[in-house]
């Protein structure tokens, strides 16, 4: 009788969403990587915010107190997606480091100028990540993580392009 317990027990744990384990796992492995290229953007932007200096201070100071708080709020639903396609979210830094596509914020903070422009290849490298991780989504049927993949590409093509115009002549 134990037995059938702990299969049943098992079963009623087996996630039946509509998208076949391997799928679940190719998403949640872009979606961990979109996570810790968001958490690695939103380290660097908040430190931009904390040390630009310079002529276009405050500026910069306020756009990039905006661009860290969207990704700040943008962290939870990643990673509560890769929690409901069934696997664990990244969460150290650590591991972070291994999955992101961005380099790590410079040690001493650039001036105003290369701060943008770092922040016009993270955002740029960010919306490549989701762009990958979409393809699988839509190939998958997965309708809540293109979504929101969709969400992010717009956000990171937009800030890109924000930033990007604070560049020209």
């Amino acid at each position: 009788m134990a037995s059938k317990t702990a299969s049943k027990t098992k079963a009623s744990n087996k996630i039946d969403i509509g998208i076949n384990e391997k799928d679940r796992e190719a998403i949640a492995n872009g979606l961990s990587k979109l996570l810790a290229d968001t958490y690695t953007l939103y380290l660097t932007t908040h430190n931009f915010h904390w040390n630009v200096t310079g002529p276009m201070f405050n500026t910069l100071h306020t756009m990039f107190m905006g661009q860290y708080t969207e990704l700040w709020n943008a962290v939870d639903p990643i990673a509560e997606r890769i929690r409901s396609l069934g696997h664990f979210a990244p969460g150290s830094y650590q591991q972070f480091s291994k999955l992101t596509s961005l380099p790590d914020v410079p040690a001493s903070p650039p001036k105003a100028l290369e701060m943008i422009k770092i922040l016009v290849k993270g955002n740029e490298a960010v919306a490549r990540t989701a762009r990958a991780t979409f393809t699988l989504a839509s190939d998958a049927d997965d309708q809540p993580s293109a979504d929101l993949l969709t969400q992010r590409l717009d956000i990171h093509e937009k800030t890109a392009w924000m930033l990007r115009s604070l560049l020209e002549d």
